[in-house]
């Protein structure tokens, strides 16, 4: 059988946590090759003096969520992937950050709150299809930009290897 299972689920410790904590972006186009074995991407290479821009995000801001979508009827499976972010204060350079993001195909690594990193948009790439800027209200609201990346693929997000990381902005 194709799809034979190959193992089961046990309970865990409990000390994972939620949230995001940094993202780091890319044109899709200027990613050349992704290794990837078992669910772990070794090495992610890109093309000639190209780079992934880190977003760094305030704790309790961002999420990744990825919600497979199955029919049954059609014999199909894809796994949409969702990523929020929030960007604190309205201010120029960011403004003009956020434009070219909004007409852009990109790829992200997003280092959740357990120090794993993911990929999204290895294959069909993510684009930004929603998002605000505001200026808030009262003094102790945000003062910022909201963000939605979205993808859709064929596989979940693969764990991308933590020795790689630091060669994405190099």
């Amino acid at each position: 059988m194709p799809c034979a299972l190959t193992q089961g689920y046990t309970l865990d410790c409990k000390d994972s946590l939620g949230g995001i904590k940094a993202v780091w972006l890319i044109n899709h186009a200027n990613v050349t090759a992704v290794t990837e074995a078992s669910g772990i991407v070794s090495a992610i290479t890109k093309a000639a003096n190209k780079v992934f821009y880190k977003y760094e995000l305030v704790k309790n801001t961002g999420s990744l969520t990825e919600t497979v979508t199955a029919s049954v009827e059609n014999g199909t499976v894809f796994y949409a992937q969702e990523l929020s972010v929030v960007l604190n204060k309205l201010q120029a350079n960011t403004r003009n950050e956020i434009l070219l993001l909004a007409q852009a195909t990109l790829m992200a690594v997003v280092q959740d709150a357990n120090d794993k990193y993911w990929l999204l948009g290895r294959v069909s790439g993510l684009d930004v299809t929603g998002g605000t800027a505001a200026s808030g209200t009262a003094q102790g609201d945000r003062n910022g930009y909201t963000l939605t990346f979205t993808g859709g693929e064929k596989q979940l997000a693969p764990e991308v290897a933590s020795g790689i990381i630091a060669g994405l902005t190099a």
